[in-house]
């Protein structure tokens, strides 16, 4: 079991998209630099002034590439940090060496276990071992102020894995409302495909039937085909642009859409009072659409009810136009926490993007929480797709 551990440690791979340089960057370097020169002009007890000023500015510039070359800049201020031990453990002097500036390299250590790859992380944490403890018995302090600094230069190496674990976990957990999104998504195009394709054998059956007696029953009968298999292909052109994975079961269960949003909205009750408005013609749209719509109002209900503080209104409108259909939820309540997107939302805007369409969500000017999304109509002119309401 540790043999595999160690093993799956060492093939763990680098974080993706690790940003190489942003502005904290800078006002990080600008503050340590700022830092060595104050320490240099005001501090008295400075040994080798001229090597310490050059060793703690080495140590800030290396912070600049602590996210796209861990390793190389952990071994580096490390090696010099040996390097300057060795050389203050010969010479004897009667002060300790460097500037308390220098203490920037934990930031070092900090992004070798959030940024690095498992590789790095290993060779990275022996050199960082290896030149604190070496630190650590030239040292003349007592044994308990030597193993407190060794801890403390190793806890930024475990609050970086902490916060890499942290991330990656919720990555992982918005990956997998992704994947049901689109898992359910395609149930629900599995279901429209079904339907279509039955309806084509049952009027080609006919057809067949009338065909000796009334041929031109036979023809409307081909016409029907013809209709049917035009809707399949492009529910079927929908399926394969959204279905990312093999494996997933059909539920032939209608899903809800546009007709059933006045149930919903009577839903809330209380003191939360819901104005639903429909504008356009909603009764032709695609069914992937009408299903979606239905998610975007209900997701977005479920949210005021939960999040929204001392919320009195919510206002959805649906407008449907000649080759979009625009969706607006809105409350007045007041929002508590940081306001970060849940996973429900997650979910929506995944479901949206794959239908070819946008969502976006966020505070209001004022106050209260808005969901505006707009999705397309596709093929709804010419009838496609069309559903009877219920």
């Amino acid at each position: 079991m540790l043999r595999e551990d160690l093993r799956t440690l060492w093939t763990e791979p680098r974080p993706p998209d690790a940003p190489a340089r942003v502005w904290r960057d800078w006002a990080l370097l600008a503050a340590g630099l700022g830092g060595v020169v104050l320490e240099a002009a005001l501090r008295e007890n400075v040994v080798w002034r001229p090597v310490a000023v050059v060793f703690a500015v080495w140590l800030c510039l290396l912070l600049l590439w602590r996210r796209t070359r861990p390793l190389a800049t952990v071994t580096l201020a490390f090696g010099s940090t040996m390097l300057l031990q060795v050389a203050s453990f010969v010479t004897a002097p009667r002060e300790p060496v460097g500037l308390d500036t220098g203490a920037v390299v934990l930031v070092l250590v900090y992004a070798l276990s959030r940024w690095g790859s498992g590789r790095e992380i290993v060779l990275g944490g022996a050199v960082t071992v290896a030149v604190g403890a070496l630190c650590v018995v030239m040292d003349g302090t007592p044994v308990v102020e030597k193993v407190v600094g060794l801890v403390f230069l190793l806890l930024p190496g475990v609050v970086g894995a902490a916060v890499r674990f942290r991330v990656t976990a919720r990555e992982r957990q918005v990956e997998q409302v992704r994947s049901r999104e689109r898992e359910q998504l395609a149930r629900e195009l599995h279901d429209t495909v079904a339907h279509h394709v039955s309806a084509m054998v049952i009027t080609a059956q006919a057809g067949r039937v009338l065909a000796g007696t009334d041929p031109s029953a036979a023809v409307q009968a081909l016409e029907g085909v013809e209709e049917e298999g035009a809707r399949t292909l492009e529910e079927m052109r929908a399926m394969v642009a959204a279905l990312r994975d093999r494996g997933v079961g059909a539920e032939l269960a209608p899903p809800a859409g546009v007709a059933d949003l006045e149930r919903l909205v009577r839903t809330p009750g209380g003191h939360l009072r819901a104005d639903l408005g429909l504008d356009g013609e909603l009764d032709a749209l695609p069914p992937a659409v009408d299903a979606a719509v239905y998610r975007i109002v209900q997701e977005s209900v479920t949210n005021t009810l939960r999040h929204a503080v001392d919320a009195t209104e919510l206002v959805v409108r649906v407008a449907a136009q000649r080759h979009t259909v625009r969706v607006s939820v809105r409350d007045n309540g007041r929002r508590i926490g940081q306001g970060r997107d849940g996973y429900g939302l997650t979910g929506l805007r995944e479901r949206a993007t794959l239908l070819g369409g946008t969502l976006r969500a966020g505070p209001g000017t004022d106050r209260g929480w808005h969901v505006e999304a707009e999705l397309p109509r596709a093929r709804s002119d010419s009838g496609v797709h069309s559903r009877a309401r219920r």
